[in-house]
């Protein structure tokens, strides 16, 4: 780090990299100093919208970069345990998005190599480090004995007018693997487990576009010793109307969305509605950055959420397979 500030590189030019830069300008210690990309049209195109940023196509040279600390991975999918275990071997610390990887086994390689390389590892999963969360967690008691849980995410895709069209655009291109499961329906399985722990059993239902892609899916969490089921919904083809729910004997609470939740509301059984005192933020990635870097001083441990990530991935891996069945 040069004068105690913390330099990322991002490695990917899309839209939540924009993003992903929006919260860091609000973050102190860090700053954005290079990015990533596999054309240089590309990455110039962005740093142009970033002042600041050194413009790498090759990767390993970015790596090499003093002034780079860590990165910030938001490619597809496939590409996440090849970019993280360079950059992990290069020393840098890893903020990776979400999935943080295809399968179980992969994210495994991907903690063993941030052990050996005494590295930070981090999944950027929002409802992790959302405070809204805690809040929600210290009030869960006011529900009574929990019976059912219903999380969902659903949520229709930019690019899927394109696909309806007869364009097959990355968002629906089933080859590298960005399932509506590891895009959409990680956060709500995510937060399932974050709040409850691991289900005894997972029965799953995939929907399968016409060219073998998942688009949408739901998945029903068996917690017979705690006395509930957990269901799951997601999509990338249609929105939902309708908010999450976790649902008790003494009454309920609402969630009008898991990944960045703006209004928690308690409904008390025969009471009027009574709205959590969470303090919204427009965009929440801020606080998994701080996060991250409290990681990297060791003044957190990123140990229970990188146990969190393995489960959901392990979770997912079951529900639907990577690669996903054609026309299943």
């Amino acid at each position: 780090m040069k004068n105690g500030m913390f330099g990322f590189a991002v490695v990917g030019t899309g839209g939540i990299v924009d993003r992903f830069l929006d919260a860091l300008s609000r973050v102190a210690g860090a700053k954005a100093v290079a990015v990533f990309s596999r054309t240089a049209a590309s990455g110039e195109a962005f740093a142009a919208r970033h002042a600041g940023l050194s413009v790498y196509t090759d990767y390993d040279r970015m790596l090499a970069d003093p002034a780079v600390d860590g990165v910030y991975i938001a490619t597809p999918h496939f590409c996440h345990k090849e970019q993280t275990l360079r950059a992990l071997r290069a020393g840098r610390h890893v903020l990776v998005e979400k999935s943080a990887a295809l399968t179980a086994p992969d994210f495994a390689d991907m903690r063993r190599e941030a052990d050996a390389a005494g590295r930070t590892l981090l999944e950027a999963m929002r409802p992790d480090f959302d405070p809204a969360y805690d809040t929600l967690r210290d009030a869960l008691s006011r529900i009574g004995r929990i019976r059912r849980a219903a999380l969902t995410f659903c949520q229709y895709s930019s690019r899927y007018d394109a696909f309806r069209c007869g364009e097959v655009k990355n968002a629906f291109d089933p080859a590298i693997g960005n399932s509506a499961l590891l895009d959409i329906g990680v956060y709500p399985l995510h937060l399932c487990l974050s709040l409850f722990g691991m289900p005894e059993a997972i029965h799953a239902r995939s929907v399968y576009l016409e060219n073998g892609f998942e688009g949408a899916g739901a998945l029903l969490l068996s917690y017979q010793k705690q006395g509930f089921s957990a269901d799951i919904s997601y999509s990338k083809v249609h929105n939902a109307v309708i908010p999450s729910a976790i649902e008790g004997e003494d009454g309920a609470f609402t969630i009008d969305k898991v990944t960045e939740p703006h209004e928690i509301l308690f409904l008390p059984r025969g009471g009027e509605p009574i709205r959590l005192p969470i303090s919204s933020e427009e965009n929440n990635m801020r606080y998994e950055i701080e996060a991250f870097l409290a990681m990297t001083r060791g003044e957190r441990s990123a140990s229970p959420y990188l146990d969190l990530t393995e489960n959901t991935l392990t979770l997912m891996d079951k529900a639907c397979p990577y690669p996903a069945p054609h026309g299943r």
